[in-house]
């Protein structure tokens, strides 16, 4: 009888090690490149090495981190292609999702897209991580309210995947600009969706991603104007 509990230790020490990595690594905490030094990670997250490998595994599956043959461990570098895809998948589903918003989304719903709004800055340098994190949450509020647990599960991993690049994008001198067109459109996009304009919402979303900090950080690194260093 004692097995199953011993799994379920195990397997909750390496969910905090995997969640705890996954967060340093999207926020920049750990910077793309960076070498992991696992056992002062392991003594920083007061564990045993085990569930933080197993947290490492399970993150150089999704691509975050990159491991060699020596079983060395490095958080993986940002790159070109990797954010045009990222790009590419918001700029096809986001929107959908946006349009099935305007068409199913509830009275909680615009409440919740209302609050979100209210905290919603500029996202410039400098508003920093706050303006990201309240853009991230505005964001969310609509396309959670598309009602469909497929989207919202790929557009939330998406967000996070993406979150790095929208850093190198504040990095860029399209990051230091008022930004008052793409903070506009955040409200001109809500009272879209509580209209129920599913074509007006879709197209303005469209429009919005096109004109991202994604896009401005493709474009650094496609090499289309100078990049900042990057790890």
């Amino acid at each position: 009888m004692t097995s199953p509990q011993v799994t379920n230790v195990f397997s909750s020490k390496s969910d905090v090690a995997y969640a705890e990595l996954r967060r340093l690594i999207l926020s920049g905490g750990l910077p793309a490149g960076s070498r992991l030094s696992q056992y002062e990670l392991a003594e920083q997250m007061r564990m045993s090495i085990t569930p933080l490998r197993e947290a490492i595994r399970r993150l150089s599956g999704e691509g975050l981190i990159e491991l060699d043959n020596h079983r060395d461990a490095r958080v993986s570098s940002i790159g070109a292609d990797e954010a045009r895809q990222l790009f590419e998948v918001r700029l096809a589903l986001e929107p959908a999702a946006v349009a099935l918003a305007a068409e199913r989304r509830t009275d909680d719903d615009i409440a919740v897209m209302r609050r979100t709004l209210a905290d919603l800055v500029p996202v410039t340098r400098e508003w920093g991580e706050d303006g990201l994190c309240a853009h991230s949450a505005f964001h969310r509020a609509l396309y959670v309210a598309a009602h469909n647990d497929v989207m919202i599960k790929t557009l939330d991993d998406l967000w996070a995947k993406s979150d790095r690049y929208r850093r190198l994008g504040l990095m860029l001198p399209a990051g230091d600009e008022p930004r008052m067109i793409d903070f506009n459109q955040h409200h001109q996009m809500l009272e879209l969706v509580v209209d129920r304009d599913a074509a007006g919402a879709q197209a303005l979303a469209r429009l919005h991603i096109e004109n991202s900090l994604t896009a401005s950080a493709i474009e650094a690194l496609e090499g289309q104007f100078p990049a900042p260093e990057i790890a």
